[in-house]
This record gives structure tokens, C-alpha cells and sequence, in this order.
């Protein structure tokens, strides 16, 4: 009972490979929710703010104030970048989302044992291995980032753990 084939497991305990491909599609796609609601948030906030420096030239605030209100509003559109750049929500959006994705193809595909899976002797060991694969290559994308980031002399955020991500 090492392999389960895929119409096994619903009258079985779920075997761990398959729930740690649930916790897996489930870390991603919350994060990648998450890095979505962020970049987007912020980029909103970012463009409502730069829209009110012209509109400065219009209001009848006098000369000082008004220089001091329209370099405040050029000050945080530049932080609210550097915080954009800094994090990367939109690059981990589009990665956690794409990572995600292929979890989710590869439960489809071992569920209806098509694919690399049609014959497999050992359809649940090669789901592990190709689901580690998946989680592999995330993390070395998040390397490579980390490398960019660093070489720029700045920080982004933490990445998905390779032994485990739930919790956090």
C-alpha cells in the first residue's frame, strides 16, 4: 500500500503526498492573494496620490504650503514605490499564481491518471517527485530574486519554505 493509485484514495486515509500537495496549492494560492491585494493596493494608492500634484497648481493654497504639500505627495509616491519594489508583490503574485497553477495541473492530471501518469507503476511516487519539483523551482526563482534584490541592496520577502510551508 506504498502506491496508492488515485481511485484508492477516497476510500483511504489520504496519503501525505497528497496532503502536502493540498497544502501546498492552498500556501500558494493564498499568497499569491495576498501579494495580488498588495500590489494592487498599493499601485492604486500610488496613482491617486501622483494625481494630486498637478492639481495642486489649481488649488488656491499659498506659495509655501503648496510647495511643501506637493513635495510630501512626490515623497510618497516614491516610498509607496520603493516598498513595491523592495517586497515584489507583483512578481510573487504572478509566481505563487503560477506555481499554484501547476499543483493544481498535476493533481488533475494524477486524478485522472493521464499524462506522465497513464501506466505509471508508481503514480504516487511520481507525483511526489514532480510536485517537489514544482515547489523546487519556486524556491530557486525566490533565490535568484533574493540575489537581485540583494546585489541592489535591498530586501525582499521571506520565501515559501521547501520542507513545509504551512504555517505560515
Amino acid at each position: 500500500m506504498d502506491d496508492l493509485t488515485p481511485t484508492d484514495t477516497a476510500t483511504e486515509p489520504k496519503h501525505p503526498t497528497l496532503e502536502r500537495l493540498e497544502d501546498q496549492i492552498g500556501w500558494y494560492d493564498k499568497k499569491s492573494q495576498a501579494a495580488q491585494r498588495r500590489y494592487k493596493l498599493l499601485k492604486f494608492t500610488q496613482v491617486m496620490i501622483a494625481a494630486l500634484i498637478p492639481l495642486m497648481a489649481v488649488f488656491p493654497i499659498p506659495e509655501p504650503q503648496s510647495r511643501w504639500v506637493t513635495a510630501i505627495l512626490g515623497l510618497l509616491v516614491l516610498i509607496i514605490e520603493a516598498a513595491q519594489q523592495i517586497n515584489q508583490y507583483q512578481q510573487n503574485w504572478i509566481s505563487y499564481r503560477s506555481t499554484c497553477e501547476a499543483l493544481k495541473h498535476e493533481k488533475y492530471l494524477f486524478l485522472a491518471e493521464a499524462g506522465p501518469y497513464a501506466g505509471a507503476a508508481k503514480p504516487m511516487t511520481l507525483l511526489a517527485q514532480r510536485i517537489e519539483g514544482l515547489i523546487s523551482q519556486e524556491h530557486a526563482k525566490w533565490v535568484s530574486v533574493q540575489e537581485q534584490v540583494a546585489a541592489k541592496g535591498q530586501q525582499a520577502t521571506a520565501p515559501p519554505s521547501v520542507s513545509t510551508a504551512k504555517g505560515e
